[in-house]
């Protein structure tokens, strides 16, 4: 997304745009010069503007370059329907008595298509390239350049009366279409706009998608910093199988001055899911991703030359992080947990005696969240967890919430299998399927079981009303471990995921705890 480099696509549509442009003007209607007198200024002037803006950003993109496995390529392949039709159009035209009725006439359909086939095509070529500047120059030289041959066609074609019938439906049909690039040419521009916001010059430092080959796969990375030089952090998602790399720029935005941060769809889901053969996860296992974490940091440790990187996880990311950190103490500078897990059978019962405490004191009726909580421990499933997690939310304080899916729109991370993955959770049962290894690891898993001896910094920052990681067991498993250095930070009023709601206090924290400036070992923010 706007990367600056020659476009050849673009190249090719000038061309064609320009080629039969050369051949017409030998081939002019005999009363043309008549008519151009009586051009309207206006959108003679914005049919000039517009035919250098498109000229040029058609040409200096190299995003409008073909990508096939582009959200977009679509758009690409009805640009050039839209410039083949306007070739066919100047063919008829050639052949025709080149009369002004000829020159702005209907093709398959598209009126005055001389000029409404260019603009669409380049039109089309904007929203493929995803460039909001090719877009509006293409809505301003069809404002002129339609505008002018519109003109020129009512004053050499006697107008049809349509049938009231026949404008109905095509108001009906035109209105969601309209809708439809109005949508998307805003997503568009909030998508430009948060790639601009957070721009990385790369001669210093890194901006990068990749897929990268981990234990036999390739797995999606995502690599962002302001200077190479920075210390590494390897962000862990949750989930299990959550991955967020497409709106980790809401947090990681203010780390990148300091930090390169890495995030990474694991093994068995989002664009790394998607990228592979294997559609039933047969390789997805809890030490497989442990494995998958070690072969990554290996490869973050030699390609910035660096002995240690820093461990920042989240959620169920906790459980990977700090088994990893016991097993490799060697490659960890540091630790840090949001959102801490330690017993999510324990974590529930919290939650569950919480919101019936609640739910009792203000009279509310407890027989379903009872119910749903016994459903819950004699079962196995995904359905029953979320369905116990949607009961007691209900009663539940809530901490502060952002607004993901808005950002996931407008994100310039954001693609189809991102899109496509989060459908796939939607259907429990099937997730619970493909991820069982994982749930299995979640809801058995006691962190208590394992040594609480860690070589490395350990750091915490969980939000006050977390209950899905209660914050309680996360703080008291912080004083309870040993470390060299060792602090929990509560988020006052944050919820699972403080990084998210509150990133710029979040990122002064991790700044701040990883310039060694610890506090007593429990602080508030």
């Amino acid at each position: 997304m706007m990367h600056f480099g020659f476009s050849y696509v673009g190249l090719l549509f000038l061309v064609m745009l320009f080629v039969p442009n050369i051949f017409w003007a030998k081939n002019q209607p005999a009363d043309y010069d008549k008519y151009v007198k009586n051009e309207n200024r206006f959108l003679l002037a914005l049919e000039r503007i517009g035919e250098v803006l498109v000229c040029a950003l058609s040409l200096i993109f190299s995003d409008c370059n073909v990508r096939f496995t582009s959200i977009w390529t679509a758009w690409l392949f009805l640009a050039f329907l839209f410039m083949i039709l306007y070739e066919l159009y100047w063919i008829r035209y050639f052949k025709s008595p080149k009369t002004m009725a000829d020159m702005y006439s209907s093709y398959a359909g598209v009126p005055v298509a001389g000029a409404t086939l260019p603009c669409m095509a380049f039109f089309s070529l904007g929203i493929y390239g995803i460039n909001i500047f090719l877009i509006v120059a293409t809505i301003i030289l069809s404002i002129g350049h339609i505008g002018i041959h519109l003109m020129h066609r009512n004053e050499v074609v006697e107008k049809k009366k349509r049938k009231k019938a026949v404008t109905v439906l095509l108001i009906l049909v035109r209105i969601p279409v309209v809708l439809f690039l109005l949508l998307t040419i805003v997503s568009i521009a909030g998508r430009n706009i948060n790639w601009f916001k957070s721009n990385i010059d790369t001669s210093k430092g890194i901006c990068e998608e990749l897929y990268t080959t981990i234990g036999g796969q390739e797995q999606y990375i995502q690599i962002r910093g302001r200077d190479k030089n920075n210390p590494v952090i390897l962000y862990i998602h949750g989930g299990p199988a959550g991955p967020d790399s497409p709106i980790s720029p809401l947090f990681t935005d203010p780390l990148i001055d300091d930090y390169t941060v890495v995030c990474w769809d694991q093994r068995g889901c989002g664009k790394t899911y998607f990228k592979n053969d294997d559609r039933e996860n047969t390789t997805v296992t809890f030490e497989r991703a442990l494995l998958d974490t070690d072969e990554l940091v290996d490869y973050l440790r030699e390609r910035f030359h660096t002995e240690k990187v820093i461990l920042m996880c989240h959620s169920y990311g906790t459980i990977v992080g700090t088994r990893y950190v016991q097993a490799h103490s060697e490659k960890v500078s540091a630790y840090i947990g949001i959102g801490q897990f330690v017993n999510c059978i324990e974590s529930d019962r919290i939650a569950y005696e919480t919101a019936m405490e609640i739910a009792k004191s203000k009279g509310k009726d407890t027989g379903s969240l009872e119910k749903i909580y016994q459903e819950y421990r004699n079962g196995d499933s995904l359905s029953e967890y979320m369905a116990l997690r949607k009961a007691t939310s209900k009663f539940l304080p809530k901490g502060e919430a952002a607004n993901t899916i808005l950002y996931a729109f407008f994100s310039p991370y954001t693609s189809v299998n991102d899109v496509r993955w989060v459908l796939k959770q939607m259907d429990l049962d099937s997730y619970y399927e493909l991820e069982k290894d994982l749930f299995q690891t979640v809801y058995y898993y006691d962190i208590y079981s394992y040594n609480l001896r860690y070589e490395v910094p350990m750091y915490f920052i969980s939000g006050e009303l977390d209950f899905i990681c209660n914050c309680d067991l996360a703080r008291k498993f912080c004083e309870d471990i040993e470390a060299p250095a060792k602090e929990f930070v509560t988020v006052k009023n944050g919820g699972h995921t403080p990084h998210y709601t509150t990133p710029d206090l979040f990122a002064k924290e991790v700044k701040r705890i990883l310039a060694g400036e610890c506090g007593a070992g429990i602080s508030e923010v």
